[in-house]
């Protein structure tokens, strides 16, 4: 792999996780840390500016993967290698642009994952609820042209020849991995089960018989991730659509090589030379945990080395979305476990992608869709477990709030978690239990979405115009820039 314009250090880094030189010494000295200070500097300053046009972009997103997520995550992957954690980076947290983000929907100050897929992907920012529809029509409002009104990053790609496919953790028909291929006034239309007969007549279609279509160009060439029950019709197939139709058939039609897999073991064998096109839905609806996931499911990083494997075919480049769909859903259960479990497969899948691609040519963006009401709080103590309870940093003793008990660094603003009259006394055992729900304030079935900002990151071409505070759709613009792409495909 080339290492081109970025110096060699933040590619090590970014690699490796490695960390500065007060990593083994926690406390380090006041020369330690000047000179750790004096480095970081010169990393900086050797960074040179790449602006050519790239070859490839791979965007990650981390679904609900806000700062204090990051924070958090990189602490517990430290912590799984015996280090205190603080001093950690993740992955993509050396890539030398950051910048951050502001995920509001035009209809909404807190958003969801939806509209914020959509501004990643389309350019323009649009109502809560929807999949890559205008921001002047409603959610459920079938419009004439609902299918031709918003035009995603990918349909450029196909219309230039360039390759496209998704990764996810979650259903391919679910917000994030839809925002690619589709469009919906509703982003619960997953199957046709679960469009109304009005909205049908008004020429709206599901978001699972999308990923065939034509607008597409000649299609996604990889579509990796769970949700199987959208593609495949009731009865013995277990499927949701009542239109009889079996899309994973569908797809072995399209080419001449187009494969289709259920299980890890499947991916495993498919001869990617000879497939020219791959779908793999891995679970009826989102795949599992990290944390827990069975042998039968691939892990991210496979499936986003797979993903490479096959757009790499194309000489004509490549845009490949991959996201780590579950660190949401492991927040909205109320679950940090869950999530920053998550978080950490999402950074070992960019990891895996750096080793793959030459940076030179390939522009990978890192980033979340909104964030989450998960907070970091308390004084505990340097390399307190992550997951257990507050104690104080000179004495080591457990920290105890107004009511005289313990409490964890990680907690909820709401979410199920919360507790009714006196809190339980916690200890480690406790709270260190993956069954664990992190206590929150406010009672809520499933715990919601935050307002605020989420990080960017980015390494290869053009990655310098990560910068700043942005709107959320900026981030699509700055893809489209460094490819090329709309002047491109203006020219076709």
């Amino acid at each position: 792999m080339k290492i081109g314009v970025i110096s060699s250090f933040i590619l090590a880094a970014a690699l490796s996780g490695a960390t500065l030189a007060a990593e083994t010494d926690t406390i380090g000295t006041k020369e330690s840390w000047l000179k750790d200070g004096e480095k970081a500097i010169a990393d900086r300053v050797a960074v040179k500016v790449n602006e050519k046009r790239a070859k490839n972009v791979i965007l990650f997103v981390g679904d609900g993967m806000g700062i204090s997520t990051l924070t958090a995550a990189r602490i517990l992957e430290g912590q799984l290698r015996g280090e205190s954690g603080e001093e950690n980076y993740l992955s993509f947290e050396r890539f030398p642009y950051t910048a951050l983000v502001k995920t509001y929907n035009v209809d909404a100050q807190v958003a969801d994952s939806a509209g914020t897929a959509s501004a990643l992907n389309t350019g323009m920012k649009t109502r809560i609820g929807v999949i890559n529809t205008p921001p002047t029509q409603n959610q459920k409002e079938c419009a004439a042209d609902t299918f031709t009104a918003v035009t995603p990053l990918a349909y450029y790609a196909e219309k230039v020849g360039m390759s496209t496919g998704i990764v996810s953790t979650a259903r391919l028909t679910h917000a994030t991995p839809a925002a690619v291929y589709a469009h919906s006034p509703m982003r619960d239309w997953e199957a046709d089960s679960e469009v109304p007969d009005d909205a049908k007549a008004a020429g709206c279609r599901d978001i699972a018989q999308q990923i065939l279509d034509p607008m597409m160009g000649d299609g996604l060439e990889v579509a990796l991730g769970g949700g199987r029950r959208n593609f495949v019709p009731e009865g013995d197939k277990k499927g949701k659509r009542t239109d009889g139709r079996d899309i994973t058939a569908e797809w072995t039609k399209t080419a001449e090589n187009a494969r289709y897999v259920e299980t890890a073991e499947e991916l495993r064998n498919v001869d990617l030379g000879s497939t020219d096109r791959l779908l793999g839905l891995f679970s009826s609806s989102h795949m599992d945990f990290h944390a827990d996931h069975s042998a039968e499911q691939p892990e991210l990083a496979e499936m986003t080395e797979t993903a490479i494997n096959m757009l790499s075919k194309n000489e004509n480049g490549f845009y490949l979305m991959v996201e780590g769909g579950r660190i949401d859903h492991g927040h909205h259960g109320g679950s940090a476990y869950n999530a920053l479990n998550d978080a950490v497969a999402l950074s070992a899948a960019v990891r895996k992608a750096v080793e793959m691609v030459d940076l030179d040519e390939t522009l990978i963006l890192v980033t979340a869709d909104h964030s989450h009401v998960f907070t970091m709080a308390g004084y505990p103590q340097r390399g307190n477990p992550i997951f257990g309870i507050v104690k104080e940093p000179v004495t080591g003793e457990v920290s105890l709030m107004g009511d005289g008990k313990p409490y964890t660094t990680l907690g909820y603003n709401n979410g199920p978690g919360a507790v009714p009259g006196d809190r339980p006394v916690l200890t480690d055992e406790i709270t260190t239990d993956p069954k664990f729900l992190q206590q929150s304030l406010i009672p809520r079935s499933s715990e919601t979405h935050g307002g605020e900002d989420v990080a960017l990151f980015g390494i290869g071409p053009w990655a310098h115009l990560v910068r700043g505070t942005m709107e959320q759709n900026v981030v699509f613009h700055i893809m489209d820039h460094a490819l090329g792409l709309r002047e491109r495909a203006a020219a076709e």
